[in-house]
Parts: structure tokens; C-alpha cells; sequence
């Protein structure tokens, strides 16, 4: 699934017309002409930050866009790029910042190893965790579903339509970092992964589910908001070792524990000014995340909105951010 543009807070630039162009593209070149032409600007105060599609990563551009623009007086530009097409618009300078990055270790060696064109801007300060998990409800009624040597055994409760006659494992969009297709033929499982389309389309799949207290098998991801709704038990899968994940198409272990990282241009990293030097020292909680982006999905406040009442309840956290 093709991301489409999310603009926040109403000072977005690109339209709507080169934005559909630029999602007709089959390569990362094109996408990345989607992104703002206002980024790398030498001499401006607007910055142009990558927004990822899930709203945990809206959470952090929203928060970020509402400081630099009310107290930094910077004018920021969103632009939403799938995962590695953002690596590629910010090497080439078409947007300034990544705020959440869930590894790439290809890009990086790529961009920051060998051509240096994308910096490091640190530790988000929110780990993130990818997993198979299925609703408490039911793993409270079968408490051996947790172990993945006992998920055929529930298969056909799990199965549905779009299926096959295996068992469901439902994910999100095919961009998003997911090994489950090679989880599945790797531990001989009898299920089809089902992509839902994205997240949002994910959640609405879920809680139907727990409204109707179905049972489901989902990939699924922390830090995110849908916990407090739906309380969810992750499955262990065979345990991850460094490694284990080198190769995609041979991938039998589970996700691993990942701090999340800021990356930057690195031009804009070095002459970015006051805006490079708060992006670097933005650094939060996953409480806090989920805060603002609580708000966002489940309270439909618009994110600048979010942003505004998170920032007014929580100076004594932003205001080490803000460049002395």
C-alpha cells in the first residue's frame, strides 16, 4: 500500500496533485519527489520532517512541529514517504529530519557509513517491539496459545475468509517492517498472513474482533495507544539472538527489542541551527507518546491540538529541548 501525505498542524506545501504523482512512481527516486521543496533550504527557518503513516511516529512530528513553530519560530513542511523511501528523500536533502526509525540497517550502513550524507540524531527515548499477539480474553481461556509450538492447534478458530482455510495472522501494510510471511513457512505454521492495508485499517479489523470477543492472531507493535482498548498477550516465538534476522527469506525467531532513532541531513544536521539542535535533544517517553497519540486516534483531536495540550501539561520535559 502506497502511503498517502499526512499534513499537520495546516502549514504543509506540497499539494495534493504532486503528491498523486509522486505515488505513481515505482521507485524510491520518484516517491521521494513528493517531499517538500523547502527542505535543505541554506539561510530559512522552515524545516521539513518525514512522518511515518502509524500514529505513534504522528505523536512525535505533531510535538515537534508545535515547539519549533511557537517557540522557535521555524515554519515546518510534513511529508508522509514509505519507510525507505524516506531514507533516500533524506539523503538527498528533500526532507530534514526522521523522528522514529524502527531499523534499517541497510540504509544506514548506505547512507551514514558510506556516503554520509544522513546523520545520527539519537535516541528517541521509546523502545519499540514487534510481535504476534492475540486478545487476553481468549489467551486467558487458553493459556497455551502463548507458546507458538501451539498455535496450529487453534488455526481454525482464527481462520477466516480472506484465509484461505488457514488460520488468519492479520498485519498491517506491506511497507511496514514485518518478517511474518518467512515466520510462517520457517516454523511450518498453518496460517496466511492477511494485510489489513494499514494501520488504522488494522485496528478497525481488531476491534471488531474484541467487540464481537472473537478470537485473533495479530502482528502487532509497542508503543501503541490500542493496549489500553484492547488488551492484547504477545505469543513468544522462538527467541531472537543477533543475527538471527540477517537474512529475510530465512527469518525463525521473534522481533527484537529496538530503541528507536532520529536520523537527519547531514547538512541540516550541522547547519540546521536551533531546529537541528532541538530535533537532537527531542527526547520523550513511550508514556508520553502514547499520550499525544491517544488523543490523536482514539479522542480525534487534530495533532496540532494534541500537541498543544500535551506541550501546556508538560513543560518541565520540553524545555530541555528548546536551545539555550
Amino acid at each position: 500500500m502506497a502511503r498517502t501525505r499526512i499534513a499537520l498542524g495546516g502549514t504543509a506545501l506540497v499539494t495534493a496533485a504532486v503528491l498523486a504523482a509522486g505515488l505513481t512512481g515505482c521507485g524510491a527516486a520518484d516517491m521521494t519527489r513528493q517531499a517538500s521543496p523547502y527542505a535543505d533550504a541554506k539561510g530559512s527557518r522552515t524545516v521539513t520532517l518525514s512522518v511515518q503513516s502509524w500514529v505513534g511516529a504522528q505523536a512525535n512530528v505533531a510535538v515537534a512541529q508545535y515547539l519549533l513553530e511557537k517557540e522557535l519560530g521555524y515554519r515546518v513542511d510534513t511529508v508522509q514517504i514509505d519507510e525507505v523511501p524516506a531514507w533516500d528523500a533524506l539523503s538527498q536533502g528533500r526532507v530534514d529530519a526522521i523522528l522514529e526509525d524502527w531499523g534499517h540497517p541497510d540504509q544506514e550502513k548506505r547512507y551514514i557509513d558510506d556516503k554520509r550524507t544522513i546523520a545520527r540524531g539519537g535516541d528517541l527515548g521509546v523502545t519499540g517491539h514487534i510481535g504476534w499477539f492475540v486478545p487476553t480474553y481468549f489467551a486467558e481461556q487458553h493459556p497455551d496459545v502463548t507458546d507458538w509450538k501451539n498455535l496450529d492447534k487453534y488455526a481454525d478458530e482464527f481462520r477466516t475468509a480472506e484465509s484461505g482455510g488457514k488460520g488468519q495472522l492479520l498485519d498491517g501494510s506491506p511497507s511496514y517492517v514485518t518478517n511474518d510471511k518467512a515466520l510462517v513457512d520457517n516454523l511450518d505454521l498453518d496460517y496466511q498472513v492477511v494485510f489489513a492495508g494499514s494501520e488504522a485499517a488494522q485496528i478497525t479489523q481488531i476491534k471488531q474482533f474484541a467487540k464481537e470477543r472473537k478470537p485473533f492472531l495479530s502482528y502487532w507493535y509497542k508503543p501503541q495507544w490500542l493496549f489500553e482498548k484492547v488488551p492484547m498477550t504477545e505469543v513468544k516465538l522462538p527467541a531472537y539472538e543477533e543475527g538471527c534476522d540477517a537474512e529475510p527469506e530465512k527469518v525463525a525467531c521473534a522481533y527484537p527489542h529496538t530503541p528507536l532513532q532520529k536520523f537527519l541531513n547531514a547538512r541540516f544536521a550541522d547547519g540546521g541551527g536551533d531546529a537541528a539542535a532541538f530535533l537532537k535533544k527531542f527526547r520523550w517517553t513511550t508514556d508520553m507518546q502514547n499520550d499525544v497519540a491517544l488523543m490523536i486516534a482514539e479522542q480525534k483531536l487534530s495533532p496540532e491540538e494534541a500537541a498543544r495540550r500535551w506541550v501546556e501539561r508538560n513543560e518541565s520535559t520540553w524545555r530541555n529541548w528548546i536551545p539555550a
